[in-house]
């Protein structure tokens, strides 16, 4: 009667194995959309870092009379007080061009700025560009090619 009723210690290989591939099969349909919503979150940053850019330009203007023409300008001096060349209203990392996967870059004009915001890497940190100048329109391209006064307004 012993030798018929064998007790069972463990899972066999094969269990096992069933189990590896069926989480396995789970990682491959999670993993593309936890991509995406990872850089859907990057764009969303981008965008805000837009806001706080168009924000600092204002400050900065009514600060000193012109918009800063560089990040630079924006951001917090190396040392000593804060002044036009570096009036200390963005943080060090916008300041320093690159935030959550994009590189943004300032550029003044006689009668205003204009700013790019570019993925890092296509595809994987975003998959759209931005530009904005001081109408604070947010203009976008679905595409490698950096957005424009032409491309659509952002909805």
């Amino acid at each position: 009667m012993m030798n018929l009723q064998r007790r069972r210690r463990g899972f066999s290989l094969i269990e096992l194995l069933i189990v590896i591939a069926i989480i396995l099969i789970i990682i491959t349909i999670a993993l593309p959309r936890l991509s995406r919503a990872r850089m859907y979150s990057m764009e969303t940053a981008a965008i805000g870092a837009l806001r706080t850019l168009h924000t600092a330009q204002v400050q900065y203007y009514s600060q000193y009379g012109k918009y800063a023409a560089s990040l630079t300008e924006l951001g917090p001096p190396t040392s000593g007080a804060a002044g036009p060349a570096a009036a200390d209203l963005i943080g060090n990392d916008l300041s320093g061009g690159t935030k959550s996967g994009y590189k943004f870059t300032v550029t003044g004009n006689p009668g205003g700025y204009v700013i790019n915001a570019n993925p890092e890497n296509f595809g994987s940190s975003g998959s759209r560009t931005f530009y904005s100048d001081q109408s604070m329109v947010i203009r976008q391209n679905y595409g490698q090619e950096p957005a424009t006064a032409n491309s659509p307004e952002m909805k």
